[in-house]
């Protein structure tokens, strides 16, 4: 699968005309109609076969989708197959639909909108529709455009609990409806671009395995060493080269201070950070973060954060503890909650990166889950069992070294990152230009 994205002709329509579409005015090309859902589909509805029945289930083999299936899919259209499975039985003795391949199946209850298009036959949850196609349409066409329409499906939906969007009003839906050979142009540009998004993620996740063989390499085994000894690492056995030595956190640290909890927002007071802005692979992110107040019993400048500082996460789900990251500057006047410890390490002992850079690497063990206290709804870890930790210390110049090596790699995602994001924010762009018929691109139909 290509990066590369094929070349498309496009212009701009002049011809258009102003049409009623889910109780709204909008301009569609001339020759272009506005469907319902029920002109083009038979809309289906799905259930749930009796769980307490084993037959129904053991050994099941035709694919059963629900709201969860299709939230996986991403930047894929495509369903292939169902985490559950249900029988020939379940099939023969309940009033499962089941649909063939080229075929919608919508999320219409808790969330509303997902939407997936099946690649072989396929049986569905009360929680879905399926929409079976009454004669040739470009079934990625029709999909795209109800994945743009989300929030019009959701504005549909009723439900004091959670929403649903029932048959009746699904089958109302108004769809804008291109000749059938321009369907399959505008389908085949979004689907070029999905393509190009899912290969970037491939991408990424290549170099994410590579980083992850990595950093166990070179944080255990380092660079060039041919002797090693056995020593006790955090409850297990592990070889390490011979000129290093085992520490413990709080002997390579200067401090190891939590944060400020602060449960109001003040547009005027000063910016927190907290655990969401602290990432799995040890990076700040800004895209959303809280300002509050400044506290008045507290000396704000012990919790400003300097360039070089560890953000470690202490409390919160037992995935998320013991997320890290280097604070490089990403905000000025900034502070950080209560729910992360904030680290400086001995200046000529260690560097921040390296220190992070094996937080991640016992994440990715799980050891954090190991060591957490559980609390009602939440779990963390005590402050004496984080200095407590034991970690394998190379002499400072092969820290830098096997930071630069890791840091290379994680350049080189943070760029497939970069280039995904740019290929979404195409596609939205895109999408609703193409699928309106603002902008058409050029066919031979």
């Amino acid at each position: 699968m290509s990066e590369a994205l094929p070349a498309f002709q496009f212009y701009r329509e002049t011809r258009l005309k102003e049409v009623e579409l889910n109780g709204r005015k909008v301009r569609i090309p001339e020759e272009w109609e506005v469907k319902k859902v029920a002109d083009l589909f038979d809309v289906k509805t799905g259930t749930t076969p009796s769980t307490k029945k084993t037959e129904y289930w053991e050994n099941g083999e035709i694919n059963w989708f629900t709201p969860v299936d299709l939230s996986k899919l991403g930047n894929s259209l495509y369903l292939k197959e169902s985490e559950r499975k249900i029988t020939k039985l379940a099939l023969q003795k309940t009033n499962l639909n089941l649909i063939p391949p080229g075929s919608i199946i919508l999320s219409t209850r808790a969330p509303v909108g997902y939407v997936g298009v099946t690649t072989i036959e396929a049986t569905f949850n009360q929680g879905c529709k399926g929409l079976v196609p009454k004669s040739e349409v470009s079934i990625e066409y029709f999909a795209y455009q109800l994945q743009l329409f989300k929030k019009d499906l959701e504005n549909r939906s009723g439900g004091a609990t959670f929403k649903e969007l029932a048959k009746k009003m699904l089958e109302g839906f108004e769809l804008i409806t291109p000749p059938l050979h321009e369907q399959k142009k505008i389908a085949e540009v979004l689907r070029s671009i999905d393509e190009a998004i899912q290969a970037v993620e491939e991408s990424i996740a290549k170099l994410e395995r590579l980083k992850k063989g990595t950093m166990e390499q070179l944080l255990t085994k380092g660079i060039g060493h041919t002797k090693f000894k056995t020593v006790e690492l955090n409850g297990r056995k592990v070889e390490i080269p011979e000129e290093w030595v085992v520490v413990k956190v709080e002997d390579i640290i200067t401090e190891a201070k939590p944060g400020f909890a602060s449960g109001k927002r003040d547009e005027n007071g000063i910016i927190q950070l907290r655990m969401n802005n602290i990432t799995t692979d040890g990076r700040v992110v800004l895209d959303q973060y809280l300002k509050v107040p400044i506290p008045k019993n507290k000396d704000i400048n012990d919790y400003l954060l300097k360039p070089g500082d560890v953000l470690f996460n202490n409390t919160n789900s037992v995935d998320l503890l013991g997320k890290s990251a280097v604070f490089r500057g990403e905000c000025e006047f900034c502070t950080y909650s209560n729910h992360i410890t904030r680290l400086r390490v001995k200046e000529g002992v260690t560097i921040p990166e390296w220190l992070v850079y094996n937080f991640i690497r016992l994440w990715q063990m799980q050891y954090f889950k190991q060591i957490a206290i559980r609390h009602v709804g939440q779990a963390g870890i005590r402050k004496s069992d984080l200095l407590n930790i034991k970690l394998p210390l190379p002499p400072l110049e092969e820290q830098k070294q096997i930071a630069e090596i890791l840091r290379t790699i994680d350049e080189a995602i943070e760029a497939k990152r970069q280039k995904k994001e740019k290929l979404e924010r195409m596609k939205k762009a895109v999408m609703e230009k193409l699928l309106t018929g603002e902008i058409r691109v050029r066919s031979d139909g």
